[in-house]
C-alpha cells in the first residue's frame, strides 16, 4: 500500500510540474507580445515639433478615439499539451530534472529545429515547448507512428529501420574510431557503418539546433540499440554550416550509451549529466578545422 502511495504521488509530482513548464512558457508567450505590441514611440525632433504647434493653431483638436486591445490567444499546441498532461495518468519517461535540461536550452533557442530520436509520452511536450519551430519525430515502430498520429495528427514523425544489434556494440564502437567514421562527411555519403542513410531527406538538409536521443529500444541484445542514432548525431551536429548544436542522449546508465556517448559525441563536448540524461554542445567542424573530438 505504501509503495503504491509513493507511486501515485510521484506522478501527481510530475504531473503538476510539467503543468507548471506550460504554465511558465505562456506566461512569457504573453509577455513577449505585449512588450511587442506597446513599444514606445520613436523620439519627436525639434523639427517635426514645430510642424506639429503650427499644425495644431490651423487645425481642430482631432475626436478622440477608442482603442480596442488585443487579445493573445494560446497557442493550440500549447493549449493540446496542457490539456493532455492535466487530464492523462500517463507521463513522460523522463524525470523533471532530466527535463529542464532540455527545456533551458529550448528557452534559449525556440523556436528553432528540433529532432528527436523516438515518439512517446513526451513528445507533445517537446512539440509545445518549440512553439513556432520545427520538431521531428524518429521511431522504429510504425503501428506507434499511426497510433500516435491518429492522437495527435499536428506532430510531425517519420518511421526509421535500423539494421543493428544490441549484441553487435563492441564491434560497432571499434569501427567508429576508424578514419572513415571519424572523417568529416555528409552522412548520406559517409562510408562508416554506423551512418544512418535511410532517413527521410528533410532531415539531412535541415541544420538542427537541438537533437535529442531517446531511441531506438536498447535494453535487450536482439533490439536495434541506439548506436548508429548518437554517431549520426554527432556528425549531423559537425557538419552544420557554423553556429553549434546542443545533443541530449537518455539513458546513459546503461553501457551503450554511456560507451558511445564518450566515445563518439566526445567528452570534451560534454555540458552536464542530470541523472541518466548528457547533454553535448558539438560545434560545427565545417566552419573551421577541428578534430574529431576536442584534446
Amino acid at each position: 500500500m505504501h509503495s503504491i502511495k509513493s507511486k501515485a504521488q510521484t506522478t501527481f509530482n510530475i504531473k503538476v510540474l510539467l503543468l507548471s513548464f506550460f504554465l511558465i512558457f505562456l506566461l512569457l508567450f504573453i509577455l513577449r507580445s505585449t512588450f511587442s505590441s506597446s513599444s514606445p514611440p520613436p523620439p519627436t525632433t525639434t523639427t517635426q515639433q514645430q510642424s506639429e504647434s503650427q499644425l495644431l493653431q490651423t487645425t481642430p483638436p482631432p475626436t478622440t478615439s477608442t482603442t480596442t486591445p488585443t487579445c493573445t490567444k494560446l497557442p493550440p499546441s500549447l493549449a493540446q499539451a496542457i490539456t493532455h498532461y492535466t487530464t492523462s495518468n500517463t507521463t513522460p519517461q523522463q524525470t523533471f530534472s532530466e527535463i529542464s535540461i532540455t527545456t533551458q536550452v529550448l528557452d534559449r533557442k525556440s523556436p528553432c529545429n528540433f529532432l528527436v530520436f523516438g515518439l512517446g509520452h513526451d513528445s507533445l511536450m517537446w512539440s509545445a515547448l518549440n512553439h513556432g519551430g520545427r520538431t521531428v519525430f524518429l521511431d522504429e515502430d510504425k503501428t506507434w507512428i499511426d497510433t500516435i498520429k491518429k492522437k495527435f495528427p499536428e506532430l510531425e514523425s517519420y518511421h526509421v529501420a535500423y539494421d543493428t544489434k544490441v549484441r553487435q556494440a563492441d564491434e560497432l564502437l571499434e569501427l567508429g574510431k576508424q578514419s572513415e567514421c571519424t572523417a568529416l562527411s555528409d552522412v548520406r555519403e559517409s562510408k562508416c557503418r554506423l551512418a544512418l542513410k535511410g532517413l527521410p531527406g528533410m532531415v539531412y538538409e535541415v541544420e538542427w539546433d537541438l537533437i535529442m536521443v531517446d531511441a531506438p529500444t536498447g535494453f535487450m541484445e536482439e533490439a536495434p540499440g541506439r548506436m548508429t542514432a548518437i554517431y549520426t548525431a554527432g556528425m549531423m551536429a559537425r557538419m552544420r554550416s557554423e553556429g553549434e548544436t546542443d545533443v541530449f542522449v537518455h539513458d546513459c546508465d546503461r553501457p551503450v550509451e554511456d560507451k558511445f556517448t564518450k566515445a563518439l559525441l566526445c567528452e570534451g563536448y560534454m555540458v552536464k549529466q542530470e541523472g541518466r540524461l548528457r547533454h553535448f554542445t558539438i560545434p560545427s567542424h565545417r566552419s573551421k578545422e577541428l578534430p574529431f573530438c576536442p584534446a
